[in-house]
């Protein structure tokens, strides 16, 4: 690709800069310059202004900068979208530029020109399928299992028990790799392998807790490598390279401990300075697997012609360790079995009591021997290992001794074990993808090298199972470190042309696999750590300014210490087994997801695979977890839980399309499908709440106690819907409903209030709580109870839209059958964080409409802030009722409601009405004259206006006269100052008069007020004799007036019933029972 081309700009007839162009002159531009142009109108470009975030572009290196080409006339149309809508040539440009680097796994080499612009030279990726999918598959899946233990596993599971073992294995990552391909093949694939396509696959929860579990796994399989390294190094090539005692089974351990520590250090080093150089050597390693492999299939064709000349020795049926001795005889071994050389010597007795036989240690594959090794053959740890098709006389009540050569069991053996140290051997499917930055073609290269790699695998291990089998003798396959055959590795003694080749080139195989776990492991976990889903890892992020993870090798290293320290093969290969199974295991959740949701954007390109396949590899993975180690299993388990609570309580919010968010709205539709089918029965009623909340000029929350106080009567259960209602235009206040949504958004974290928010932009107030009253919530779970603030302030408002509003509230609830709480003072309520240590809770139950009043407090009585409060239920009863027997039948109601509360009937005897409540109802009456006098149109009120200056110019006596009469109509334009004037003035006026000269005043009230204000009054001071002092009152809230005319002096009963309480909740039913005395 060349450096300098020809730029040609577009002749525009508009803009007289482009004359040069236009006159057919171009010019030569440097790549490097236009990129510095380029980034100067990034920085400064005309989108800097732009109102809001705009949403980050689906498609690859887009960006948002306006190209000087789109000015053209062809595109005038467009032109105004040009900045959020790139050209279709423009988009195809980028893609076909596009360039997917390995994340930190390239070292670049960055240099500045002369002009200071800085370069980086960047290699076009050019490997294929088999360099850069089949081979370092191969490598990562064929290691230290083969060589070390897969020999010990024929001869302890058998070649049946083997084979079901190789297979179930081979099986889960063969589903596995399909899963996996068919994500690979779903778009671009990033460099970041598994954990890139788990995490976008099922979101950022799972994709961390996961992430870390095949980190951790990729840790242990690095303590896994080290220490078959180690033993390699310490059994076969220098065995007197020990630090503590040998012949102890302890000093072997911490040889192993101290060498396998030196050796991490020494990796770990190498690391350090440079990954290329793992990389150069990794060649090497792969030479080094597919010699040995060649070289063990070699021997067994040799063992057909001329087997090798490897005798085994056996005493009685038990199989000796033959380092010590040469030949097969007694003589040679009366030294060891008795005290001394002589003919008197005491021996052993089952030396004494058996014979000596020495058969060959690799029959070969035409002996038959395969039939001997068809089954399996457990035994206990500390037992021989013995032949039992021989003869052998041993004395039942004679312990072994132990001391003498035999070759024992170190563990003891049983078909899951070996299922847990043979799965890490399969392992390593995911080398391919985690190149895909690599590859010329990923999506082609990943599912074909995968899968290929895997068949081959599968091929080798299961034809090893067979041949082995059928070419070893049993007691030599069960021997794990070769003791019997001179100290010698099993499949080295079937090897050809010599054992050394097996020795070394497994040595040289372990190095390198551990080379690439500490390679690959770091790396991941700096992939997790700069997503900045898990915060306290965001450390691990950083690194050398070649982007090698510095502090994350150094965490790496500690923790494959940890299975370094706990020095056996056989015990971490089932912890690495776990956590790769995980890995394995949400893979295949995550294709299975995706094809069940069937996402516009799931469009695999490989297309062998179904959700079924997907299903089944989950299952397996899952079955042998549990078959492999159940406690394990749990640890592993209990360990991706953990991480995945902590991201979503603790971690940033990442929206990446997953396939979790997908499942959610599916199963969340049909939650919501199934809520319509039935109505809701009484048991499962709850208030599911629409909270009206009010924002201040600023858009900030009014009241935050409204949420403190939803928090404690929902605690997180049901339906919660914070909405507010801005009045104007969506056009003109669009940002001001998202600013006001935020608003709410903040004070329900800082409330813990659980739910949605929701601000609508309407003409006036009244329209907006009707249409959210309506409207709110979706299918079945809408809202059946509205929670709102008492209008402390309608009195003192110049117009009465306040009070209609409330009163157009209460009127649609009632009509819509939703339930409605008003709390008075709701700035006095207990915060989230108050402890109320004593007081009560009063419920006056004056009317039963539905059981809310009784429910309430109990709901409340849930949380911490109200849990020491009592509940008192008053109810009113009149002098026909026999309060006695009505507080009995209370108390049995509430004992079959399982409500704990002290009951109290109060009695009110009908009385005359007194003069204060006709003072109040008179002091009503004419407010709400002067209210509808106040609505008057400007031309009738400057008409009132002239009429009473002509009047008071008139006469003033006339006027004074006039001013005692009743009010009938008051021609004023009134104001706050006139309206408080006339009514101290007719205070003043009733404070000289005697009762006999206010009757006629009397007896022009409307008497239904009157009645009205009479029950508010004398109820008002029953209740604040009897809960002055209670924590929260709740009262029934009686409703307003059918008759419209007559709605005006509502909210003037209201003040009046509530007049010297602080905390006080009316509460209207919905016209249903929501609570029962069924089960």
């Amino acid at each position: 690709m060349p450096t300098n081309f020809t730029v040609v700009p577009v002749e525009d007839a508009e803009d007289g800069s482009n004359s040069a162009a236009a006159s057919g002159d171009s010019k030569t531009v440097s790549l490097g310059k236009i990129f510095q142009e380029e980034d100067e109108d990034n920085v400064q470009g005309p989108n800097s202004g732009d109102e809001g975030q705009r949403e980050s572009s689906p498609f690859i290196n887009s960006d948002s900068d306006r190209e000087n080409y789109y000015d053209g006339q062809n595109m005038a149309l467009f032109e105004e979208e040009m900045d959020s809508t790139p050209m279709v040539s423009s988009l195809l440009n980028k893609l076909a530029n596009y360039t997917n680097l390995t994340q930190g796994v390239r070292e670049h080499e960055e240099a500045e020109n002369e002009d200071g612009v800085r370069r980086v030279a960047v290699m076009v990726p050019q490997m294929g399928t088999f360099i850069g999918v089949y081979l370092p598959c191969m490598q990562n899946i064929l290691g230290v299992i083969l060589f070390l233990r897969l020999t010990w596993i024929v001869g302890t599971a058998g070649i049946l028990g083997s084979f079901a073992i190789v297979s179930m294995c081979c099986i889960c990552t063969l589903l596995t790799a399909i899963s996996m391909s068919a994500i690979a093949t779903n778009g671009v694939v990033p460099a970041g392998g598994s954990y890139y396509m788990i995490s976008r696959s099922l979101g950022p929860e799972f994709g961390g807790a996961v992430g870390l579990c095949f980190y951790l796994g990729t840790t242990f399989a690095g303590s896994l490598y080290i220490l078959g390294t180690i033993e390699i190094l310490l059994l076969y090539i220098v065995p007197t390279a020990t630090v503590f005692k040998e012949g102890e089974d302890a000093a072997m351990l911490n040889n192993m401990r101290v060498c396998g520590t030196c050796c991490l250090l020494l990796m770990a080093l190498v690391v350090f300075v440079g990954v290329k150089y793992v990389n150069k050597l990794a060649l090497v390693f792969l030479a080094c697997v597919v010699l040995s492999i060649m070289a063990t299939y070699a021997g067994v064709i040799k063992s057909v012609i001329d087997p090798p000349e490897f005798n085994v020795c056996l005493l009685g049926n038990r199989s000796l360790r033959n380092e010590k001795f040469d030949t097969c005889t007694k003589t040679e071994l009366v030294k060891i079995f008795c005290n001394s050389e002589y003919q008197n010597a005491t021996c052993d007795p089952y030396f004494t009591m058996n014979n000596l036989t020495e058969m060959r240690a690799i029959p070969g594959l035409l002996s038959g021997v395969i039939k001997d090794n068809l089954w399996g053959d457990y035994a206990p740890a500390g037992e021989p290992i013995q032949k039992k098709s021989l003869d052998s006389i041993q004395d039942e009540d004679m312990p072994t001794n132990t001391s003498k050569p035999y070759v024992f069991n170190d563990i003891a053996t049983y078909f899951t074990l070996l299922v847990g140290i043979y799965f890490p051997s399969v392992t390593g499917i995911m080398a391919g993808s985690n190149r895909s930055g690599d590859l010329r073609d990923a999506q082609r290269s990943i599912p074909i090298g995968t899968i290929m790699a895997i068949l081959t695998t599968s091929f080798i291990y299961i034809s090893c199972v067979v041949l082995f089998g059928a070419c070893i003798e049993g007691v030599v396959l069960r021997d794990k470190f070769g003791y019997s055959v001179k100290k010698t590795p099993v499949i080295g003694v079937l090897a050809w042309p010599s054992p050394w080749v097996i020795v070394i080139g497994s040595f040289f195989s372990c190095c390198g696999a551990g080379l690439q776990s500490l390679t690959g492991a770091p790396r991941l976990l700096q992939a997790i750590a700069r997503d900045g889903i898990i915060p306290f890892l965001q450390v691990f992020g950083h690194g050398k300014k070649n982007g090698e993870p510095t502090w994350a090798l150094l965490l790496t290293v500690g923790i494959c210490e940890i299975g370094i320290l706990i020095a056996s093969l056989d015990a971490v290969a089932p912890i690495l087994s776990m956590f790769f199974l995980m890995c394995y295991l949400f893979v295949n959740l995550a294709c299975a997801v995706q094809t069940l949701l069937r996402t516009p954007n799931w469009r695999p390109r490989f297309k062998f695979y179904h959700w079924t396949l997907s299903f089944l590899g989950m299952s397996l993975c899952l079955s042998l977890m549990f078959i492999s180690s159940w406690y394990y299993a749990l640890v592993a388990m209990v360990i991706a839980g953990c991480i995945y609570k902590y991201i979503e309580y603790r971690g940033a919010v990442k929206e990446w399309g997953d396939g979790i968010r997908g499942l959610s709205l599916n199963a969340a539709r049909y939650a919501l499908i199934r809520l319509e089918e039935a109505p809701l029965h009484t048991k499962n009623w709850r208030p599911q709440l629409l909270v009206m909340c009010k924002l201040d000029s600023d858009l900030a929350v009014k009241h935050p106690r409204l949420l403190s106080f939803t928090t404690q009567l929902k605690a997180g259960k049901g339906l919660t819907i914070v909405c507010s209602v801005l009045e104007g235009t969506y056009m003109t206040r669009g940002k001001d409903a998202k600013t006001g949504e935020q608003s709410l958004k903040t004070a329900m974290a800082a409330e813990r209030t659980k739910g949605f928010s929701h601000v609508v932009v309407s003409s006036n107030l009244r329209d907006g709580f009707s249409l959210l009253i309506q409207s709110a919530g979706l299918g079945g779970m809408k809202h059946n109870t509205v929670l709102m603030a008492w209008p402390a302030g309608w009195r003192q408002a110049r117009d009465s839209s306040a009070r209609r509003n409330f009163i157009e509230t209460v009127r649609e609830t009632t009509s819509a059958h939703q339930a409605l709480m008003v709390a008075k003072n709701i700035d006095h309520f207990p915060s989230n964080q108050e402890r109320l240590k004593e007081g009560n809770i009063d419920v006056w139950w004056i009317v039963h409409d539905g059981g809310l009043l009784m429910l309430l407090p109990f709901l409340l009585s849930q949380h911490k802030v109200w849990r020491k409060c009592k509940m008192r239920i008053f109810t009113v009863a009149q002098m026909d009722d026999n309060s006695i027997q009505m507080k009995k039948d209370l108390q049995m109601f509430l004992y079959h409601l399982r409500l704990d509360a002290e009951v109290e009937v109060v009695e009110m005897h009908d009385s005359d009405i007194s003069a204060f409540t006709y003072e109040k109802t008179l002091v009503m009456e004419q407010r709400s004259q002067m209210l509808k006098q106040m609505q008057l149109s400007r031309t009738e009120r400057e008409r009132e206006a002239q009429l009473i200056h002509d009047r008071n110019t008139a006469s003033h006596s006339a006027n004074e006269k006039a001013a005692g009469g009743p009010p009938d109509r008051v021609h004023m334009t009134w104001t706050k100052d006139k309206l408080m004037n006339e009514r101290n003035r007719h205070r003043e006026g009733m404070g000289v008069k005697d009762m006999f000269n206010m009757k006629p005043e009397w007896e022009n009230l409307n008497q239904s007020n009157v009645r009205r204000m009479h029950t508010a009054v004398k109820l008002n001071e029953v209740v604040v004799k009897k809960s002055q002092n209670s924590q929260l009152v709740l009262l029934n809230m009686p409703g307003p007036p059918r008759n419209k005319k007559g709605h005006e002096n509502y909210m003037e009963f209201l003040e009046v019933l509530m007049d010297g309480l602080d905390c006080v909740l009316l509460v209207r039913g919905g016209g249903r029972e929501v609570i029962t005395i069924y089960s």
